[in-house]
C-alpha cells in the first residue's frame, strides 16, 4: 500500500496560518456583502439605479488612496498596529451605513470602506511577504485559494438569503460583513509582528566565533514615485490586470449579446474561475518561486493572454455549441492567466522592491492594481466588446505584448542588481520553476519587537 506524502507544513508558522483564518473571514463577511451591495442602496439607500452606480464609481476612486498610504505607514510603523486600525475602520464604515440614508451620508462612508479595503489588502500581503520569507510564493498561493473559498461561502449565503428579499435580510448581510471585520481586527491584535527591513535596529549579537555585530541598514527610505523602473513595472503590471476585467464585466456582457451561448454561462464561469483556482493555484505557485523564474514565467502569460483573446473571439460563430466550447475554454484560458501572473507578480512587487521602502513600492504596485479596477470596466464595454471579435484578440495581443515588455524590464533590473551586488547574472532562459534558488530572500534582520 503506497503512503500519501505529508503536504508541507504552511509557511510562516502560527501567524501564518493565523492569517489564513483572518483572510477567510475577510472574505467570507465581504461575499456576504459584494454581492448586494448595489440592491442596497436601492432597497434600503433610497436611492436611483443611476445614483448608485455613481456612489460605487466615486467611492471607489477615492479608495484608490488606500494603497500607497497603507504601504507609506508600514514602512514606519508596526505593520499589524497599521493592519489592526484598518480592520476596525472598515467595521466602523460598515456599522454606519446601517444607520445612513441618502446619497450624501452614504458617500463618505463608501469611500472609507474602500479606502479600507484596499488598505487591508496591501498590508496582508506585506506580512504575508514578511512573515513567510523566502516561501511567499507558495503562501500567496495557499492565501488565494483560501479568498477563493471565503468569496465562495460569502456568496452563497448571500445568495440562499436572497431568496428571501426582505429589508432586514439586507441589512443582516451588511451587518455579517461589518462583524467580519471586527472578528479579524481580534486576531490581527493576536499577530506577532514579523522582522522589517524598515524599522531593523543594530543588533548586540556575535557570532560563536567573535564575529563583530551587523551594521545598522540605512533606514532612510527610498521613494518609489522617483524609481521609473519600477514604475514602469507597476504600469504594466495594471495592463496585465485587466483579465479581472475581463472575466468580471468583459465575458458576462459579450455572452449575453453578442454570442448565441446560453446566458446561464455569464454566471458559470465565475464557478469555472473559482474551481480551478482553488484546485490548481497551490500547484502554479512554483512559477513565482523565485524573480528570475517568475520573470521567465511573464513568456508563458503572454502565451495565455493570446489564446484567451483568441477563444473569446470565437464565440461569435453562429452555433451553439461551439459558442459554448469556446466560451468555457476563454474562461479556462483567463483563469490560467490569473494564477501564473498572479504568482508572478506577488514575487516581483516584493523583490523588486528596496528593504528599506518595501512598504511604500508595494503600495504603490497596489495602486496600479486599483487603477486597473477603475478603468477597466470601461474599457470592455466602450471598446473591446464594441470593436467585436477584432476587439478580444486585440486585447490578447496588447497585454501579451506587455508581458513580453515586462519581463525584459524585470530581467534587465534584475541584472543590474546582481551586478551591484558583486553576482554573476543568471540565464533567465534555462530557469527551471521547480530549482532555481530564491534571489530575493530577504536579508537577516531584527524586529522592534
Amino acid at each position: 500500500m503506497r503512503i500519501p506524502k505529508q503536504l508541507p507544513p504552511i509557511p510562516g508558522g502560527p501567524d501564518g496560518r493565523r492569517m489564513l483564518w483572518i483572510n477567510l473571514i475577510d472574505k467570507t463577511g465581504s461575499g456576504l456583502w459584494v454581492a448586494v451591495t448595489a440592491l442596497y442602496f436601492v432597497v434600503i439607500g433610497g436611492l436611483g439605479t443611476a445614483q448608485a452606480g455613481l456612489l460605487l464609481g466615486l467611492g471607489g476612486a477615492a479608495g484608490i488612496a488606500g494603497a500607497p498610504v497603507a504601504g507609506r505607514l508600514a514602512d514606519r510603523l508596526p505593520l499589524t498596529r497599521v493592519l489592526f486600525a484598518v480592520q476596525l475602520l472598515r467595521g466602523a464604515s460598515s456599522l454606519l451605513l446601517l444607520l445612513a440614508h441618502g446619497f450624501w451620508q452614504l458617500l463618505p462612508l463608501v469611500a472609507l470602506g474602500s479606502f479600507g479595503e484596499r488598505a487591508a489588502s496591501v498590508l496582508t500581503k506585506l506580512f504575508a511577504a514578511r512573515v513567510a520569507g523566502p516561501e511567499r510564493a507558495r503562501y500567496q498561493a495557499v492565501q488565494r485559494t483560501v479568498v477563493n473559498v471565503g468569496y465562495t461561502i460569502g456568496g452563497l449565503g448571500a445568495s440562499a438569503a436572497l431568496a428571501i428579499g426582505t429589508s432586514t435580510v439586507y441589512r443582516a448581510l451588511l451587518l455579517g460583513d461589518a462583524l467580519s471585520f471586527v472578528l479579524v481586527a481580534a486576531l490581527v491584535a493576536r499577530c506577532a509582528e514579523p522582522p522589517s527591513a524598515s524599522r531593523t535596529v543594530t543588533g548586540h549579537l556575535a557570532a560563536a566565533d567573535g564575529a563583530a555585530p551587523a551594521p545598522r541598514r540605512n533606514t532612510a527610505a527610498t521613494n518609489p514615485w522617483r524609481d521609473r523602473g519600477y514604475l514602469a513595472y507597476a504600469a504594466l503590471d495594471s495592463a496585465m490586470f485587466l483579465y479581472g476585467c475581463a472575466l468580471s464585466v468583459g465575458m458576462p456582457l459579450w455572452i449575453i449579446t453578442r454570442t448565441d451561448a446560453p446566458h446561464g454561462l455569464a454566471a458559470a464561469i465565475f464557478v469555472v474561475n473559482t474551481v480551478i483556482v482553488v484546485a490548481f493555484q497551490v500547484r502554479l505557485s512554483r512559477y513565482g518561486r523565485s524573480p528570475r523564474v517568475a520573470a521567465d514565467s511573464l513568456r508563458r502569460v503572454a502565451v495565455w493572454f493570446l489564446l484567451s483573446g483568441a477563444a473569446t473571439a470565437t464565440a461569435v460563430v453562429h452555433a451553439r455549441w461551439t459558442a459554448t466550447a469556446a466560451v468555457l475554454a476563454a474562461a479556462v484560458a483567463f483563469t490560467v492567466v490569473e494564477m501564473i501572473q498572479s504568482a508572478v507578480s506577488w514575487e516581483l512587487s516584493v523583490a523588486l522592491a528596496p528593504d528599506d521602502a518595501q512598504g511604500a513600492y508595494v503600495g504603490v504596485h497596489g495602486l496600479a492594481q486599483s487603477t486597473s479596477r477603475c478603468i477597466g470596466p470601461l474599457l470592455m464595454t466602450s471598446v473591446v466588446i464594441a470593436t467585436g471579435p477584432a476587439g478580444w484578440i486585440a486585447l490578447g495581443a496588447v497585454l501579451a505584448a506587455a508581458a513580453l515588455l515586462q519581463r525584459r524590464l524585470v530581467l534587465r533590473r534584475l541584472d543590474g542588481l546582481e551586478r551591484s551586488a558583486g553576482r554573476p547574472t543568471a540565464d533567465a532562459g534555462t530557469a527551471d520553476p521547480g530549482t532555481e534558488p530564491s534571489l530575493s530572500v530577504p536579508p537577516i534582520t531584527v524586529s522592534e519587537h
